[in-house]
């Protein structure tokens, strides 16, 4: 049950207003640059009275509260740690004694065959640039005789 012709019949108005719209603002901001402020003269300043001053008015204290004695807190007794019975310590069997196996002794390598010493590549090196490069143009370079 939608309407799918509104958007295209709004698009065209949208674009109907932005475009009315801003003829006015550009006549607008021009007529604001070409006009010329008037002049405002300068008023005096009004010296104003001095404020009437506040009288100073006496501290007011309080009378000091009298102080309550407040009675000693109860006695709180201290009660016994509790003794808990010792455990018996249990005797562990001992470890028997294993005797240290042989080492078995490892085959002497074989030698490294010696390998010849590989040249080592040299880098290529980069070119340098000239340091005046004529630059490329379109037109003909002017001719100092003339014909």
């Amino acid at each position: 049950m939608a309407h799918h012709h509104e958007p295209s019949i709004l698009l065209p108005l949208l674009l109907i207003t932005l475009s009315l719209m801003s003829g006015k603002e550009v006549l607008a901001s021009r007529h604001l640059l070409e006009t010329t402020l008037p002049t405002v003269p300068e008023l005096h300043k009004v010296e104003l009275p001095p404020l009437p001053t506040l009288p100073t008015l006496p501290k007011f204290e309080l009378p000091p509260l009298p102080k309550v004695e407040l009675p000693p807190l109860p006695h709180v007794p201290t009660l016994q740690e509790p003794q808990l019975p010792t455990l018996p310590k249990p005797e562990l069997p001992t470890v028997p004694h294993v005797p240290a196996l042989e080492k078995p002794e490892l085959p002497e390598l074989p030698s490294l065959p010696h390998l010849p010493d590989l040249l080592k590549p040299t880098l290529p090196t980069i070119p340098t640039l000239p340091k005046d490069i004529p630059f490329p143009s379109l037109s003909q370079p002017h001719s100092t005789t003339s014909p």
